[in-house]
């Protein structure tokens, strides 16, 4: 059986602490409820600088630059270790600082809704046309800018959101529909930012992987925003919305949304295309999230932490036919939360880990490397969620345990063995599995490792659709270098199916 590949990834993050401010939900709620409060008071004296952010050894693991076992050599908390030879660039991305982003979004606006002061966009654009990925073309749709009295002006008559830098003012987001609260200016904020997020990201993943744009096929998105109008809410489409940007002249593409486990979803619904034979390459792509920016600052603040959640993030990969050397992914050893399993976490592990598994007559052991919801320890711990990773790895090893597969002696050892700590932010979708597959991918090329499981989760009850839980894994593992093709039947098989059809045909008429 030949199976697709994980032909490259890509990750990045954006530094956005005027966005803490003005436009995470913890912030905003706050605003509305006690615009009075000492939380609010002493935010701004928490939020980090942008050499601060690049610093931070969880986001330079993000980007590519430390490995995920190198954050084992550092005692937590991190926040306070700054992490020599720290940089912007990444062997798998970038940490974007907030201007240059503001201009992104400017950039990716295609309806005139963003809408920069000429000073900053002066400043900005002198930034971006060094950036290696943006292209004169994309340079030019910052245009010459608007006066701060216009800007303002649409602020406060017309509802439009404001953005700002280093505190100031600098443009805004214009909503644009009267009366149409899908299209209001938070919501298109809101769009905008995963859009450009879900940009940056894919530039960056054709730039890292020498990937041609035009051989892209299809482009599935999955980030947790979605866009539409009043007549359809969702009704999507950011994964081309992303394409036309990138480049991706030949790409068609759609959404899937599934809350935090939507990324893990469309890795199988891309390596079934590709397996099936549909397309041959298909982009993966998401943006961040600015509503989860500073989710967790009350409690931050509270224990006198920088607000870690300053971080917009964003990831893309791209999945393609088997050419016998990178890694493939196991269509058949799919673990999914059938709406029948529960949501105990013996029965949600079972059905994303061990089910999967029997499948392929493995054992919990035979995976290298579980690449669960890789949250940073230093963002959930004092928040009171505890350490995420660590008691997803907790509960497959005690399955392991009870399937006699593992001693209970050797929990610590399976933790240490086949886990990892977690290092993505806190942005719902952006840690949930994902962010190991790069390095995954790198250490099964390397000989390192040989299988690693990839597991996303999702609250679906959030929707207040339904009680149920979600989630979805699948297996990645060294390519075994020889290429099957798949064709029904081999032209040796159809040479002989026609020489026998010939003898019993001529046969027939002798006994005619």
């Amino acid at each position: 059986m030949s199976y697709p590949t994980i032909k490259g990834a890509s990750y990045i993050l954006v530094h956005a602490p005027d966005m803490v401010l003005n436009n995470g939900t913890t912030q905003t709620t706050e605003k509305y409820l006690h615009p009075d409060s000492e939380y609010l008071k002493n935010l701004p004296s928490h939020l980090r600088t942008y050499e601060e952010a690049v610093n931070y050894l969880p986001n330079q693991v993000y980007i590519g630059n430390h490995h995920p076992d190198e954050l084992r050599k550092y005692e937590q908390p991190w926040h306070d270790k700054k992490i020599e030879g720290a940089t912007r660039e990444g062997r798998f991305g970038e940490i974007m600082p907030q201007d240059e982003f503001i201009g992104m979004m400017k950039i990716v606006d295609s309806f005139d809704l963003v809408k920069l002061s000429v000073e900053f966009t002066k400043d900005v654009k002198a930034k971006l046309i060094k950036h290696p990925l943006i292209t004169d073309e994309m340079v030019a749709n910052l245009k010459q800018g608007e006066t701060l009295s216009d800007i303002e002006g649409l602020i406060q008559e017309h509802g439009a959101e404001g953005l700002f830098f280093n505190g100031k003012l600098v443009g805004c987001v214009k909503r644009a529909h009267d009366v149409d609260q899908n299209l209001n200016a938070h919501v298109l904020f809101e769009n905008l930012v995963s859009k450009a997020s879900g940009v940056l990201a894919a530039l960056h993943l054709l730039d890292k992987n020498d990937i041609i744009p035009d051989e892209i096929d299809y482009v599935i998105e999955c980030s947790e925003e979605a866009c539409g109008d009043m007549n359809q809410r969702g009704g999507g489409n950011f994964s081309k919305a992303i394409a036309e940007v990138a480049g991706l002249i030949n790409a068609s593409g759609s959404d899937i949304r599934g809350f935090c486990a939507a990324p893990i979803h469309s890795i199988i619904s891309a390596a079934s295309l590709v397996k099936a034979g549909t397309f041959k390459k298909v982009m993966i792509v998401s943006g961040g999230s600015t509503a989860k920016l500073g989710m967790n600052g009350k409690d931050h603040v509270k224990k006198d932490l920088p607000i870690l959640e300053d971080v917009i993030g964003g990831f893309a990969m791209v999945i393609a036919e088997n050419d016998g050397e990178n890694p493939i992914l196991r269509t058949d050893l799919v673990g999914k939360h059938n709406v029948g399993t529960g949501s105990s976490p013996q029965a949600v592990i079972t059905s994303l880990v061990t089910d999967p598994l029997d499948r392929g007559n493995l054992k919990i052991t035979d995976i290298d490397k579980f690449s669960v919801e890789m949250q940073n320890p230093d963002v959930t711990k004092p928040a009171g969620a505890g350490d995420v990773p660590n008691a997803n790895y907790k509960m497959i090893a005690a399955l392991g345990v009870k399937r006699g597969e593992l001693e209970r002696s050797g929990i610590n050892d399976f933790i240490l063995n086949h886990g990892m700590e977690g290092w993505a932010p806190t942005q719902g979708h952006i840690p949930s599995g994902v962010p190991y597959i790069g390095f995954g991918r790198e250490d099964i090329l390397k000989g390192k490792i040989d299988k690693a499981m990839i597991i996303g989760k999702g609250s679906l009850f959030l929707g207040r659709m339904t009680n149920l839980f979600d989630g979805a894994s699948i297996v990645m593992e060294k390519n075994p270098g020889n290429i099957q093709e798949e064709k029904g039947v081999s032209e040796e098989e159809i040479r002989r199916l026609v020489a026998e059809a010939m003898r019993d045909f001529a046969s027939h008429l002798l006994k005619d």
